[in-house]
């Protein structure tokens, strides 16, 4: 495809990741520490929890398809498009009612201790995507018949989530935990919304200033190492739950601090290689017209020296959720100032380095306040020692990258 359909894609997706990725993100985080601590049902097995939480999500994805659908002109003019029309428009309104949902799937079976689920899930609906989103394209097709695909699949997933809420949930309506759940779940989905909503700003100056083909230069750039993330988010996903009884505090602190340093043994090595090899392989896995993309991708790298400070996580576990809504705004307002700032002296670089500053200032503030207000000291849960020598190492390779 070219650079300016692959542009395309990319905008169908961020479309419906900016309507639907903050209230997502933020509902998903409060189920792990609410599924089996709340004031509704307390420990009770295959409790309404899944159900009233799945159709929570049905019914915000459904208003989310709504607003894109209403506010389509707005969208349109935002990224720029031409026409003042959202390309495949009905294909996207169908993708954000089934995509928001299945979100719920890993959770599920992570609440359930069901790992092996998990992972055959994985192996099969994303084997499965990558068959029916690519293959059209491959055989001379329009981009329209990958997006049909990627409806398909999410269709599928679906179902598959309606059958595992009907098994490992009563089907019960209750009105008690859903207003639990919700005020619990306000201040990370406002936390999201203006942290997560960075990117998003991020894009939007991109598009804005410059064409589609920088555009999707900068996204292709714009990501940290997805199975680093993954990793990461998954460890914090599975400790989240044991911070949620007070009286183990100090026991699941002290399994943080071990699950961090083993994962920093093999991911900050994972990290720096690719920081050194990344301006030769963006050219072969993707064309020569990405190589600039590199230099956005080494530069979120550097990210991940934030990922491996679990005080969020912590946060979450106590449902100390204002806390993480004030670090936010602090990251948004940094985000964006430094933006509009950096980009004047290093284009599209001057992006990304703005994200990473803000991101690291958040993150100090979350661990002082976690600190001062909770006693629960850095030490605790992160080896420092270790942390700091990969990290050292980590911004030493970004530098020698600069020159290679």
């Amino acid at each position: 495809m070219g650079i300016g359909q692959i542009g395309v894609y990319e905008t169908f997706l961020l479309i419906a990741g900016a309507v639907s990725f903050f209230w997502i993100g933020g509902m998903l985080q409060s189920l792990l520490s609410i599924s089996e601590n709340n004031k509704s049902f307390g420990t009770e097995k295959n409790s309404p929890v899944f159900f009233n939480t799945f159709l929570l999500f049905t019914i915000f994805s459904a208003f989310a398809a709504i607003v894109v659908y209403v506010m389509q002109p707005v969208f349109a003019d935002m990224f720029s498009l031409n026409g003042h029309q959202i390309p495949y428009m009905k294909i996207l309104f169908m993708y954000i009612i089934v995509s928001g949902p299945v979100n719920l799937i890993e959770y599920i079976y992570l609440l359930r201790n069901k790992s092996l689920n998990i992972l055959l899930y994985g192996i099969l609906t994303f084997g499965a995507q990558l068959f029916c989103v690519t293959v059209p394209i491959l055989l001379g097709y329009d981009l329209g018949y990958g997006l049909y695909g990627l409806v398909l699949i999410n269709i599928i997933r679906f179902i598959w989530l309606v059958i595992i809420v009907f098994k490992y949930s009563r089907i019960q309506f209750s009105f008690e935990y859903i207003k639990e759940y919700l005020i619990l779940s306000t201040p990370l989905v406002l936390s999201i919304l203006i942290s997560g909503s960075a990117q998003y700003i991020d894009s939007f100056i991109i598009s804005y200033k410059y064409d589609e083909a920088t555009f999707a230069v900068f996204r292709y750039g714009a990501r940290e190492l997805p199975f680093i993330v993954l990793l990461i988010s998954a460890f914090g996903n599975a400790m989240t739950p044991r911070f949620s009884n007070p009286s183990n505090i100090n026991s699941a602190s002290t399994e943080l601090k071990s699950g961090t340093k083993r994962l920093m043994h093999f991911l900050f090595p994972t990290s720096i290689l690719f920081i050194l090899t990344s301006k030769y392989l963006y050219p072969i896995v993707f064309s020569p017209e990405f190589g600039e993309s590199a230099i956005i991708f080494n530069i979120y790298i550097l990210i991940v020296v934030t990922r491996f400070v679990f005080a969020r996580i912590i946060l979450i576990g106590l449902k100390k959720t204002k806390t993480i809504f004030y670090s936010s705004i602090i990251e948004i307002v940094l985000n964006v100032a430094l933006s509009l700032l950096f980009i004047q002296y290093w284009g599209i670089a001057g992006v990304a380095y703005a994200t990473v500053v803000s991101y690291i200032i958040e993150k100090l503030y979350l661990v002082i306040v976690l600190s001062k207000k909770y006693k629960i000291d850095l030490i605790q849960y992160l080896d420092i020692k270790v942390y700091l020598i990969y990290s050292t190492i980590l911004i030493l390779a970004f530098i020698l990258s600069i020159f290679l």
